[in-house]
């Protein structure tokens, strides 16, 4: 058994702590962080058992579950705090998720794979066409931040009205983002599920491949993602007491803290790939995730809000935008070449770590 599957079946204890810290009513900052904890070895089992049912279902189906579920973990919790009414922290956590995903998980896999290759490629299409499409992520968080800054008086009914435009303009760019990189030119994405095992694991050369069973994994997609749901209810009923108790602000709490409980999985996915010098692998995990936030999560964020009486639009505030207009085209200019060092990777992280500091700072 791997380390990272022996970690996250230790790590499941924190599920029946925190539920005892909850129902006990023990202090919010214990419930927030057990909670935290236990969401961790949620989402890697959700990860895992996403990419298995992929092996077992073939590439175009497996191509599309990575897709729907690739955030899975991220979608749920931001969907606990938007019925919960914690729109500030959602909306953080839209941004929060895209910068940590290009700047830490990126430049983290630069890194690691750096110090131990001298050079690492990959092909920089993939990067050009995923670059391409973050701007448009881009520009539609910028627009209702535009709109509201350069009118004299804000009004809420047209935010709302352009988010949802917006909003399902981007549920189409994703779709045929899909069919551009699982069906017209699939052959771009060479990388598939079956290479990330044989990878990550080394066991491709000594071992015939397998064929993974489809009911159990199933069954663990559908218990991690139920398992991840009731969590992150208990994680969203104390972050708001626990963060105020440590003194956070709403904006930072979203921005730093949730991406790092909800990405776990795919920090240790990329850079796992990374050391094993699979940098296109990693390079599709990192911009993928963001993609994948940007044009299916927050729209459908603005949506379901809609529907359940917790109205959200996509105006962030002019910092957050900035912040993920700066990720995007750092992450762009380093991807582009098609080529990475440790150097790079630890420019990645500085933005990150800057950034960071930047939303910590900055006054509630």
């Amino acid at each position: 058994m791997s380390i990272k599957n022996l970690v996250s079946l230790g790590l499941l204890v924190f599920i029946p702590i925190s539920i005892a810290a909850e129902r006990l009513e023990w202090d919010a900052l214990i419930v927030f962080i057990t909670s935290a904890i236990a969401i961790v070895p949620l989402a890697i089992w959700l990860s895992t058992a996403t990419e298995e049912v992929a092996v077992a279902t073939g590439p175009s189906i497996g191509g599309l579950l990575n897709a729907i579920f690739g955030n899975a973990t991220e979608l749920i919790i931001a969907l606990s705090a938007l019925r919960a009414g914690l729109l500030d922290i959602v909306k953080a956590s839209i941004t929060g998720t895209i910068i940590s995903n290009l700047l830490l998980v990126m430049g983290l896999s630069m890194f690691l794979g750096g110090l131990r290759y001298k050079e690492q490629a990959f092909q920089p299409i993939v990067a050009r066409v995923s670059g391409s499409t973050m701007t448009l992520a881009v520009t539609a968080i910028v627009l209702p931040a535009m709109v509201i800054s350069t009118s004299n008086v804000v009004d809420q009914v047209a935010i709302s009205r352009l988010s949802i435009t917006v909003a399902i303009v981007l549920i189409v760019v994703y779709a045929l983002t899909l069919l551009f990189s699982l069906k017209t030119h699939s052959y771009l994405y060479d990388v598939s599920v079956v290479e990330l095992e044989a990878d990550a694991d080394g066991e491709a050369s000594t071992h015939p491949a397998h064929k993974p069973n489809l009911p159990l994994w199933i069954g663990v997609l559908l218990v991690a993602t139920i398992a991840v749901a009731f969590e992150s209810e208990i994680f969203v009923g104390a972050v708001e007491e626990a963060t105020k108790g440590l003194g956070l602000t709403p904006l930072f709490t979203g921005v730093i803290l949730l991406p790092l409980v909800g990405g776990a999985a795919e920090y240790v996915t990329a850079v796992r790939v990374a050391m094993k010098n699979n940098m296109d692998l990693s390079v599709s995990v990192a911009m993928g995730s963001s993609l994948l936030v940007a044009l299916l999560v927050a729209p459908v964020l603005v949506l379901v809000g809609q529907a359940i009486g917790q109205p959200m639009d996509l105006s962030f505030n002019l910092f957050e935008v900035v912040a993920v207009i700066i990720a995007v085209a750092i992450a762009n200019l380093i991807s582009l070449d098609g080529r990475s060092n440790w150097l790079e990777g630890v420019l990645l992280l500085a933005t990150y770590t800057v950034l960071g500091a930047a939303f910590y700072f900055h006054p509630a």
